[in-house]
Order: structure tokens, then C-alpha cells, then sequence
């Protein structure tokens, strides 16, 4: 057991002691923060992980790396980040057309970004498998160019891009509505293009708030469960993903099995949203760099 001496020196108190000590001391804003983070994110992650321990460490990498669990893991990352990535982009795009431009019903399109966050996602996916299959209105328009959305792995990336669209769009919009735009017109002044503009000018301070709509709305679509389960066939090898898998595990009373593939799923999670927030910390040094070079030219 970890000790540590006393302030006195006299004696040899544990480690969990002095920490529990500490706790008690802390400022009540401290011990509410530390009661609810450990009640509602650090005992039931415990709880998994000690779950997930009971099944032996041979046992445990073979439900891990089951070929259906593979395949379900490829499907859900992949597409996944796929979905952040194509909503980087186009809500990248939504974002700029609501600062920059005035037009009719402006507000309305603006409040209506946020009809994912409300919409149940059961509601969504039903709405979602209408109308992309192939008698809705734009799976009908699909089906001719052999093109089939519901019931695919391709409207499984359709659900995740609808479900995770506001994040990207929510975090840029505050940067753009703080960048100056007389920066812009003197770059323009100065003879650079529209292109240089974006590139030089525009995209440094805007890159940090994209890539972390991009990571949320990554770990966002890994936990989506209520639409992809509609919109999905939900066949092994085809469109079933992880969350779907961990369900039937648990409609099979397999407790054991759902708990490994939703420890893999968290572990996989952490380290690409490790990934994403290294990515976002290079953007920052990027801008700050980018904005050093400018000021000293």
C-alpha cells in the first residue's frame, strides 16, 4: 500500500487517506464536482471494467476479435468518421451561409440545425428510412442509378451525418461571428485571392473549433443507436453495428460479451478522440504560428 508522511512527519498515512482528507478540505464546489463525475462517469465505467474482468483474459480477446465483432467494429469507426468528416465540410459550409448572409427565414433554418439534438432518435430513423427508401421521395430519385440507401450501410452513414450535423456547425459559428472581416478585405486590398483568403486568412482560427465539431460529432455517431437500429438491416458483415451487437449480446442474456465489446468500443473511442484533441492542439500552435508570421511580416 502507498504511503505518504504526515505534515508532522510522524507517522505514515496511506495515500487514499490523504486524498480522502483533501476531498473533505476541498471548496463545496470541488466535492459537488467530484461526487457527480463519480457518480454518474467513474463508477459505472469501473463497474464495466470489473464486469468485463470476470470473463479471463483468453476469453476476452476472444469475443474481442470475433469476426463479428470485427466487423462491427469496421462499420461503426469507419463510418463514423467518415460521417464527422463529410459534416467538417458541409457544416463548415451551413455555418458560414448563417453568419455571413441576411436572408428570409434566416432564423428559422438557424433553429432548425438544432432538430437532431431534439428529434428522439427512434423518430429519426423511421423519418429517415421513408424517405430514402426506395419508394420515398429521395431513395425513389436513387433507385434508377442502382443506388440503395435504407437498409444499407450507406443509410447507416446517412442517420450518423443527420445526427451529428449541429455539432460542427454549433462550435464554428461562434469563431465566425467573432472574425473580423475587415481582416478579410485587407487581404483582399493587398492583392491576395479569394482562395489565399480562405487558406491564409480564414481557415487558421476557424481550424480548432472544426476538428472539435468534428470529434464530437464522431462520438456522437459511435454511440448513435435509436436510428442506425431502423435505418440498418442490421445483418452481420453487412450493416450491423457495434451498439446493435452489444443489444442482441444482452437480449441473450450474454452480460459478459456485451460488457467486452463495449469495453473495446470505449477503449477504441478514447484513443481516437486522443487523436482528434492532439489534432486540435496542433491547429492551435498552427494559428498562433500562422498569426505570428503575419504580424511579424
Amino acid at each position: 500500500m502507498m504511503v505518504a508522511s504526515s505534515p508532522t512527519g510522524s507517522e505514515k498515512v496511506p495515500v487514499w487517506k490523504m486524498m480522502v482528507r483533501s476531498i473533505v478540505q476541498a471548496p463545496w464546489t470541488w466535492r459537488i464536482m467530484i461526487g457527480y463525475l463519480a457518480v454518474m462517469l467513474f463508477v459505472p465505467v469501473t463497474a464495466m471494467f470489473l464486469r468485463a474482468s470476470t470473463v479471463g483474459v483468453e476469453r476476452f480477446w476472444q469475443i474481442a476479435t470475433s469476426p463479428i465483432a470485427l466487423a462491427t467494429y469496421d462499420i461503426t469507426f469507419t463510418t463514423s468518421l467518415i460521417a464527422a468528416l463529410i459534416n467538417g465540410v458541409f457544416g463548415t459550409l451551413i455555418a458560414w451561409v448563417l453568419v455571413r448572409y441576411d436572408f428570409p427565414l434566416k432564423r428559422f433554418i438557424d433553429a432548425s440545425v438544432d432538430l437532431p439534438f431534439a428529434l428522439p432518435t427512434a423518430v429519426a430513423g423511421l423519418t429517415l428510412a421513408t424517405v430514402y427508401s426506395e419508394n420515398g421521395w429521395i431513395g425513389s430519385l436513387l433507385t434508377p442509378f442502382g443506388i440503395k440507401v435504407a437498409f444499407t450501410r450507406l443509410g447507416v452513414g446517412v442517420a450518423m451525418i443527420f445526427i451529428s450535423l449541429p455539432f460542427v456547425i454549433r462550435t464554428v459559428q461562434p469563431v465566425l461571428a467573432e472574425m473580423e472581416k475587415e481582416i478579410e478585405e485587407a487581404a483582399w486590398s493587398l492583392g491576395a485571392s479569394d482562395w489565399q483568403t480562405f487558406r491564409y486568412v480564414i481557415l487558421p482560427p476557424l481550424l480548432p473549433a472544426i476538428i472539435t465539431g468534428v470529434a464530437l460529432g464522431f462520438s456522437r455517431a459511435v454511440g448513435e443507436y435509436g436510428s442506425t437500429v431502423i435505418i440498418a438491416s442490421n445483418t452481420p458483415f453487412k450493416d450491423l453495428i457495434a451498439p446493435v451487437l452489444i443489444f442482441q449480446r444482452l437480449e441473450q442474456y450474454d452480460y459478459a460479451g456485451a460488457t467486452v465489446i463495449g469495453i473495446v468500443l470505449l477503449f477504441i473511442s478514447l484513443v481516437m478522440l486522443l487523436g482528434l484533441n492532439l489534432l486540435q492542439a496542433w491547429g492551435r500552435r498552427y494559428d498562433t504560428g500562422s498569426s505570428t508570421r503575419r504580424v511579424g511580416h
